[in-house]
């Protein structure tokens, strides 16, 4: 039986971007994800190691975040889909905000989402 564990707007901040100022700088960035899997065993057995560890999965993300500089936040975004489907994941949604994009008026931010299935 599938279900779904999500980690909603995780922040982080760090310097992914084209524009040199965004390398340079860096700048916040919200990480959203919907992690799809078999969990029946973890439910009838009530244990974390049958399950998609959530904390598992956030110091992931925040690895690849923090350490890693890519010029795309699409680019990013497969890397951190990549990651989680690793860690047995069957489908994983992505979603990746940057707060404060470097255009020329006020926007809440821009964005990514992709979904990708083993």
């Amino acid at each position: 039986m599938s279900a779904k564990l999500i980690l909603k707007n995780m922040q982080f901040y760090s310097y992914h971007g084209a524009l040199p100022p965004e390398r340079e700088l860096g700048q916040r960035f919200s990480v959203s994800l919907e992690v799809f899997g078999d969990l029946q065993k973890a439910i009838d057995g009530d244990d974390l190691a049958d399950s998609l560890d959530y904390a598992r999965v956030y110091g992931a993300v925040k690895e690849i975040v923090e350490k890693e500089q890519f010029n795309l936040i699409e680019t990013l975004a497969d890397a951190v889909a990549r990651a989680v489907l690793d860690m047995g994941a069957e489908k994983v949604k992505v979603k990746i905000k940057k707060l404060h994009p470097p255009l020329p008026g006020p926007i809440d931010y821009a964005g990514v989402e992709i979904v990708r299935k083993k």
